[in-house]
């Protein structure tokens, strides 16, 4: 079985202010999507993540990564079919469908939806409703409503992928949502409990709330490297991807960035994902004489597959020489670019150990790093 999220962002979204569709704005240090997309990303059951978009909001999409695109249609009902449409073929055999807006969705409601699959055609979430209901008019209460049986429907809603697909083919209206398509066609939707805190951000206050929210939920990881090169024949070393001119060189498989893979061993170990060693290891030929950039990008890839956005990096370099300080600059701008982050996030700095030690009898060059991941 196939699992893919369909995530419907092709709304205006007015009500919410702005002045930008509120799938766009920013939120709790990302855009309201990118949280949206990372906890489907941090989700073992999805296999694939399809984004349904506007043309109109081409600046914001174009810098999406790792999902599929398709454009959206005239309202909800058709930007949800251009997807389905566009999934067919593919292998899919359920689909979670989304609404961006809903960024504060838990992984675990992610997950149970699709669990609900396992015995249902469709599944979709909701909270019992427990105030009094009125109706009213013109600002006055006409009568009350029986709440018995009511529930608030929420999203993910999840379906045998034919079943929907079918059902908004055979679709003559638009409709609220894909419950109601469902039920249209005669399938029965299993109801799995919702969570208070998966709201649809809709009104100016939303942001507040979801920024509440999603500040109460952040996961933060730290991990620790380090790595020991020893001198050998060259004319220079190689430091967070810095070559630095030396009457010798360091040995090792790769290219012996001994900077470098202290700051990858790091972001691993934040992840629990082992060590370099355990992604490249050295008795692979291929990566004999490698730029360690492939293992420090490989390990920011996966970072940012899980869902973690990497805060701060901080590299210390131990050695009695070559001196670093001329360099360090450089080395910083050089991580920072690999990394896609900012330079004032990435720290490259040096020390020595007083002459004492394998590093200060001038043996080789040691270096320790700490990474920090962060988790919306």
């Amino acid at each position: 079985m196939t699992t893919a999220a369909l995530i419907v962002a092709a709304g205006r979204g007015e009500r919410a202010g702005g002045g930008t569709p509120k799938q766009w704005r920013p939120l709790a240090g990302k855009r309201v999507i990118d949280h949206t997309i990372a906890h489907f990303r941090a989700s073992d059951v999805v296999d694939s993540i399809v984004v349904v978009v506007s043309d109109g909001d081409r600046p914001h999409w174009e810098t999406l990564e790792g999902v599929q695109l398709v454009t959206g249609g005239a309202d909800r009902s058709g930007s949800v079919r251009n997807g389905l449409l566009a999934l067919q073929g593919s292998g899919v055999t359920r689909v979670l469908i989304h609404d961006a807006a809903r960024a504060c969705v838990p992984v675990a409601l992610i997950n149970a939806v699709a669990t609900a699959l396992d015995a249902h055609p469709a599944a979709a979430p909701g909270l019992p409703v427990t105030d009094a209901l009125w109706s009213g008019a013109d600002n006055t209460v006409t009568g009350t409503q029986d709440r018995n049986g009511l529930f608030a429907a929420q999203t993910p809603q999840g379906f045998h992928f034919d079943a929907i697909l079918s059902a908004h083919l055979a679709a003559d209206h638009a409709a609220a949502d894909d419950v109601e398509l469902a039920r249209a066609a005669g399938l029965p939707v299993a109801i799995v409990p919702g969570a208070a805190d998966n709201l649809k951000i809709t009104s100016p206050e939303d942001f507040d709330r979801a920024n509440r929210i999603l500040g109460a939920e952040m996961d933060i990881r730290t991990g620790t490297g380090f790595d020991v090169h020893r001198f050998g024949p060259g004319d220079h070393v190689t430091l967070c991807g810095v070559a630095v001119p030396h009457d010798r060189g360091l040995q090792g498989h790769s290219d012996a960035d001994v900077g470098m893979h202290s700051v990858t061993d790091a972001i691993y170990g934040a992840l629990a994902q082992g060590d370099i060693g355990r992604h490249f290891p050295p008795s692979d030929p291929q990566w004999k004489g490698a730029d360690s950039a492939v293992f420090l990008r490989h390990a920011v890839e996966m970072a940012t597959n899980a869902g973690y956005r990497i805060s701060n990096i901080d590299c210390t370099l131990i050695c009695e020489f070559p001196k670093i300080g001329p360099h360090a600059a450089v080395m910083q701008s050089r991580m920072a670019e690999i990394m896609g982050m900012s330079q004032d996030r990435v720290s490259v700095k040096a020390t020595t150990s007083e002459k004492l030690g394998f590093t200060g009898r001038g043996e080789g060059i040691a270096a320790q790093a700490v990474a920090t991941l962060v988790q919306p």
